[in-house]
């Protein structure tokens, strides 16, 4: 290893460290592998070097190395001339080459790093403030390692002594071959983050233009205690078959000032906690948080570009697998606040028998592509390990970004089960949904596999036993595993042939009424497959991409235009129906017929059998005005409205809450298996009519009673014939969507159900046999 402080422009200035160029005093002797040298203007005077040194004092070096056999010690005699500065002496040993990333050890702090195509590794380090030569600033330490002392296998590795236990800022400048046609993309000049740094250093505050170039780069905490989770914690471990899945962005959820915080806390993860009583009272159990991993927000900002007006809210675009999204921390805090206070955050959903999952990008990372390269970390560290790679060299793009994580390779599955694991040993999360999962049943040449050795690693893994596991079983490459992702039976599904089918039935397309009643079902047909359960289909009518349920009943096409692409992002395909008008209207009958539709999906999706997901705002009708790709924009288009929920907390909130609370009540929508005659009887003798739009059932439940449905998405009234209730009971209607609130559901039912019922156009009842 050489030691040498040259030059490296790599901190943001705003931060609270002083980057200087450190001249290193220089022990009699240094540990094995090292080369001490001094640098006081950015230059070396290592063997082979030369440079003036600061005050034009000429420099007379003689270096003497005495290497063993074993290479356990180098001694460096130095003849210099009094130096004008003062500076930290450093010592370092070769250090241990596992774990990757940084461990306080009790020689010092050990860093470990993989690169197996790197020819050079250089440590740079940016020390907290400390009593300096003023004259010297905006420089980093910089530590060569000797690829022999400091290397095995493909692991670099070094432990720095007497180094501070936190606040320190570290990064990697590395080496290698240019030959871009065989994968490698090797930079010098940048200082790069390390994939297992634990926590990341930068902008401080979301969306501070003013601080937009600044870098981001890796750091470590060994000061603070273990984080106090309580004695009488516990995780909810909350069957899948009883989820209520609630879809949402830990920045959105309360940036906006209607939100009633103070502005330090708005959008953080201080101000879920503040909001806990607002999903207790909706009534979901789990919250689907959108990636909180770092990423950078001003990604789109590097270069002028159509989306350079726009700011990266959703944060699919990960820098780090490790660390928790720093800007999140309350009052710009900062990484290790952000640290603090996401445990906070989980600790408090928990306590509130909430679980968390974690929606985690592991197919494509925030480095573009080739054109516009935003070099961070893993393409200059090892671009042809981390990145498939075609045999041209040239970057594969399954991701619809620019790149493709290689997550089969044995390194890259290893790094994706380490960060996997911190985050719920370190910050006890409950599950993940992966992004763009098919991604992760490739190979490393991008063909699809057929039993993907990192997802097949997932499902056994003894840390992840208890999460659950979710794909999103699609990529941009075509690859679509809905209903055959491979599970060895733990994996569950994002069900888009649910989404689908439910929408393509309630806003009265025609052939649907079959597929309507396999999803409502629990979809058999995908998942009755050796041991899976019905739970193992996740669904829902609304994400987070694509139109909200208000907008999914308002737009029939999509209004991109903010984006800035000439409307050419987003889908063209959303399978929504304007109901009469595209856009806001005046018309009472449009308004009435779509708030009538938003509760018709809602309650679909309540009844079925399979773990329902519904989007944050979609309790109140939120609008982002038909944009189906709102990804780029952190205002009110994406933020939750808390002034509008109040608006309609006692129609359309109410009634999407006590739907969840319904669902909850009745074990007969949350079955452990797929249903049967025994369970569900099918008011229909008339499957094969395409021109039906009909369709009624009950649900037998001896212990609560027998609960009937039917859902009308004909134009005009049905008038259905109801089945005789179970011995000693009668009917009472619980749910008609065609009912203004608070009629259109009453819990406790009300009775007066003839024979008959007349089922209103495009609406839906539910009825309980009571005793």
């Amino acid at each position: 290893m050489i030691l040498n402080a040259t030059n490296s422009s790599f901190c943001d200035s705003s931060l609270k460290w002083s980057n200087v160029n450190r001249s290193l005093h220089l022990p009699a002797t240094a540990s094995m592998g090292v080369i001490w040298s001094r640098n006081a203007s950015g230059k070396s005077f290592v063997s082979g070097y030369s440079g003036k040194v600061k005050g034009s004092e000429q420099m007379n070096r003689k270096s003497a190395y005495a290497i063993s056999k074993h290479a356990e010690e180098i001694v460096i005699e130095d003849e210099a001339a009094v130096m004008s500065e003062t500076a930290p002496s450093l010592k370092s040993i070769p250090g241990l080459p596992n774990p990757l990333g940084v461990l306080e050890t009790d020689n010092g702090i050990n860093f470990a790093l993989f690169s197996k195509h790197a020819t050079s590794v250089t440590l740079c380090l940016s020390l907290p403030d400390r009593e300096i030569d003023a004259s010297s600033n905006d420089e980093m330490i910089e530590l060569k390692l000797d690829p022999i002392a400091n290397k095995t296998g493909d692991i670099w590795h070094i432990c720095v002594q007497e180094l501070p236990r936190s606040n320190v800022i570290y990064g990697y400048k590395i080496d290698g071959p240019q030959n871009w046609h065989q994968g490698h993309r090797f930079d010098s000049s940048v200082v790069l983050i390390d994939p297992y740094a634990k926590l990341i250093e930068g902008r401080r505050i979301f969306g501070d233009s003013t601080e937009r170039f600044s870098k981001l780069s890796g750091t470590y905490d060994f000061s603070s205690l273990p984080f106090d989770w309580g004695d009488n914690y516990a995780q909810p471990n909350i069957p899948e078959k009883d989820l209520v899945i609630y879809e949402m962005n830990v920045r959105a959820f309360t940036a906006d000032k209607s939100s009633g915080l103070e502005q330090s806390i708005r959008g953080s993860y201080h101000g879920v906690i503040d909001k806990i009583p607002h999903l207790l009272e909706l009534g979901v159990n789990a919250v689907e948080l959108l990636p909180v991993f770092e990423f950078d927000e001003f990604e789109f900002q590097r270069h002028p570009n159509p989306r350079d007006h726009m700011v990266n809210t959703w944060g699919y675009s990960t820098i780090n697998f490790f660390a928790p999204m720093a800007r999140y921390a309350s009052d710009g805090g900062g990484p290790i606040v952000a640290s603090q206070e996401f445990k906070e955050m989980v600790k408090a959903l928990h306590l509130a028998g909430i679980e968390v999952i974690l929606d985690v990008v592991y197919n494509h990372t925030n480095e573009a592509d080739d054109k516009h390269p935003y070099t961070t970390s893993f393409r200059g560290i090892d671009n042809k390990t981390y990145y498939m790679v075609d045999d041209n060299g040239q970057l594969l793009n399954f991701s619809g970004c620019g790149n493709t994580l290689n997550c089969n390779h044995p390194v890259v599955m290893e790094l994706i089960l380490d960060s996997l694991r911190h985050w719920v040993t370190e910050y006890h999360v409950d599950g993940f949904r992966f992004d763009l999962a098919s991604v992760l049943c490739r190979g490393t040449d991008g063909s699809p596999l057929d039993a993907p050795p990192l997802i097949r690693a997932i499902a056994k893994d003894s840390t992840l036993s208890r999460c659950k596991i979710i794909s999103e079983p699609w990529d941009c490459g075509g690859l679509y595993l809905v209903g055959k992702f491979p599970n060895w039976d733990r994996w569950a599904e994002w069900n888009g042939m649910y989404r689908d089918d439910i929408r393509r039935f309630i806003k009265g397309d025609i052939g649907m009424k079959g597929r309507f009643a396999t999803r409502v079902a629990g979809s058999a047909d995908l998942y009755k497959v050796n041991k899976r359960k019905p739970y193992h289909g996740i669904n829902f009518v609304i994400a987070h991409d694509g139109f909200t349920l208000y907008d999914l009943v308002s737009y029939n096409n999509k209004h991109n235009d903010a984006n800035g692409e000439n409307g050419n992002d987003g889908s063209n395909d959303n399978l929504s129906w304007n109901c009469g008008c595209e856009g806001e209207t005046s018309d009472v009958n449009i308004k009435a017929l779509r708030f009538r539709q938003m509760k018709n999906f809602h309650l679909a999706l309540m009844v079925s059998q399979g773990v329902p997901m519904m989007l944050m705002g979609d309790e109140y009708g939120h609008t982002r005005n038909g944009n189906n790709n709102s990804y780029g924009h952190d205002t009110a288009i994406n933020h939750f409205q808390w002034g509008q929920l109040d608006a309609r907390k006692n129609d359309l909130f109410r009634f999407f809450a006590e739907v969840i609370k319904l669902r909850q009540k009745h074990q007969v929508f949350r079955q452990e298996y797929f249903i049967g005659n025994k369970e569900i009887t099918w008011h229909e003798d008339n499957w094969d009519n395409h021109e039906s739009k009909f369709i009624a059932f009950t649900l037998h439940d001896s212990d609560e009673g027998d609960l009937y449905l039917a859902f009308n998405a004909h134009n005009y009234f049905v008038e259905v014939p109801i089945p005789s209730p179970p011995q000693g009971r009668c009917w009472f209607r619980v749910v008609d969507t065609n009912l203004e609130s608070p009629n259109d559901i009453i819990p406790e039912g009300v009775t007066g159900i003839g024979n008959t019922y007349d089922v209103a156009p495009y609406s839906s009842i539910l009825l309980q046999a009571k005793l």
